[in-house]
């Protein structure tokens, strides 16, 4: 893996960040009288720009909240650690919650953190195609499933008449290692996300397949809680969501803005290289512009999973999905 890819790496980058961007008070004197929060996110990357814009920019903390963030290395792991008790909130794909509530566990979304489908299919030897059906006969380099991009590759190819393993042959690989394998020619193809997508382009090889305008609004990535921090800390649930919401509206309001904060989160990769990313990622519409989670985007998600009998599709929007927090968020922040 990369070292800019590294979990261990970014929460390096973020004190470095929040050091090089903040003016006065040491951060320790800064903190005082803060909510800590210990935040995990499935795996470091620019689909999340929301997250570092609100911590580089002061939002988390004008919230009261003084955000310990660690990288869990995918999906299950992320809501694990909410499981577990190590993390307070996570972010990844909020079908891990889905499946703990099918299964009689715990566990609920309150917000949204990335919008669509943030992943494109990447090759140094396919050239670009708008047909899924370019993916046959290709090696195609993905997270392990049940991680979100495994899962949209493997429906993309299941509802264009294509055989898993007999058509395209899905190839799994540790989150963050996608561009990698491609590169390295274990995959001819590779699905990814920024700014591993950029860095990629910027070695030679092209994007040639956008997910995100191909599936649309897509509940991609979840803000994940249990119930009982609902009931007994709805302040600091409501505090992270508007402070989400205020990040989200900065990074579309201000793109220069991002593009220096996502320079710090990345400071292994070339400068022009982040820049690429994070216009990328404002294009195509990835990171969300609101916290609150659209319904339509959630059911492509549920459809995609009961699709590929992830869950059984036995729960409606309003049993896993609680908007009084991000709706409130947004009409706070106007």
């Amino acid at each position: 893996m990369p070292p800019s890819w590294s979990p261990l790496l970014h929460r390096r980058s973020i004190l470095k960040g929040m050091a090089g961007l903040a003016v006065g008070a040491p951060m320790a004197a800064r903190a005082a009288g803060l909510k800590t929060v210990r935040f995990s996110e499935a795996v470091h990357n620019l689909g999340y720009i929301n997250l570092y814009v609100g911590i580089h920019a002061g939002i988390f903390e004008k919230n009261g909240l003084a955000m310990q963030v660690s990288a869990a290395g995918g999906d299950t792991q992320t809501f694990a650690a909410v499981l577990g008790g190590s993390a307070d909130f996570a972010i990844g794909d909020p079908t891990m919650v889905v499946i703990s509530r099918e299964n009689g566990g715990p566990g609920m979304v309150v917000g949204t953190v990335v919008q669509r489908a943030h992943y494109f299919a990447v090759s140094k030897t396919v050239e670009p195609f708008t047909d899924p059906k370019g993916f046959k006969g290709k090696r195609i380099a993905t997270s392990p499933e049940p991680n979100t991009n495994f899962s949209v590759t493997k429906r993309l190819l299941a509802s264009n008449g294509m055989k898993l393993g007999t058509d395209a042959t899905i190839v799994p690989v540790s989150p963050g290692t996608e561009i990698a394998a491609m590169l390295a020619g274990a995959a001819d193809i590779a699905v990814a996300y920024q700014p591993g997508v950029a860095q990629a382009v910027a070695q030679g090889a092209r994007i040639v397949f956008d997910f995100s305008n191909y599936v649309g609004p897509f509940c991609n990535t979840g803000i994940m809680v249990l119930p009982g921090t609902i009931q007994k800390d709805p302040e600091t649930v409501q505090a992270l969501v508007t402070a989400f919401e205020e990040a989200g509206r900065k990074t579309y309001g201000d793109p220069d803005y991002a593009k220096k904060v996502a320079r710090l989160e990345f400071p292994d990769l070339p400068g022009e290289v982040v820049d690429a990313a994070i216009e990328a990622e404002l294009k195509y519409k990835i990171p969300a512009s609101t916290v609150v989670t659209e319904k339509d985007a959630w059911e492509s998600l549920m459809g995609m999973q009961k699709y590929l009998g992830n869950i059984k599709g036995t729960l409606n929007f309003d049993q896993v999905v609680d908007n009084t927090f991000a709706d409130k968020a947004a009409k706070r922040a106007g």
